[in-house]
């Protein structure tokens, strides 16, 4: 995550409706159906579930996402990381045991 950038936070409990949008680091831990959109760092978390397409800088996957990736910067999957979606980034790392079903 950024230094001195806000960081927005999405509990392991909570679900989230509809588009979300931040100007700040945004790490998910829960469940969001609808666009993900962040012009910093994202983090999805081991058991976080996204069913949406995700917009960011640079963003860490460990849980799940079933929607397209469009990733300006650097995009890291790691062990336990599973995408359903199409993958556009700069700079693409994947751990073992990592999965995509989709294009790169």
């Amino acid at each position: 995550m950024a230094k001195n950038s806000e960081l927005t936070v999405i509990a392991h409990d909570v679900r989230v409706e509809g588009d979300f949008v931040s100007q700040g680091d945004v790490q998910i831990e829960g469940e969001v159906s609808g666009n993900v959109k962040t012009s910093t760092e994202l983090r999805i978390g081991t058991e976080a579930k996204i069913h949406a397409d995700v917009f960011a800088n640079n963003a860490t996957v460990s849980g799940e996402v079933r929607g397209n990736m469009q990733i300006e910067g650097r995009l890291d999957l790691l062990e336990g990381a599973r995408v359903a979606g199409d993958i556009n980034c700069d700079i693409l790392a994947v751990s073992a045991g990592a999965q995509i079903n989709g294009t790169v």
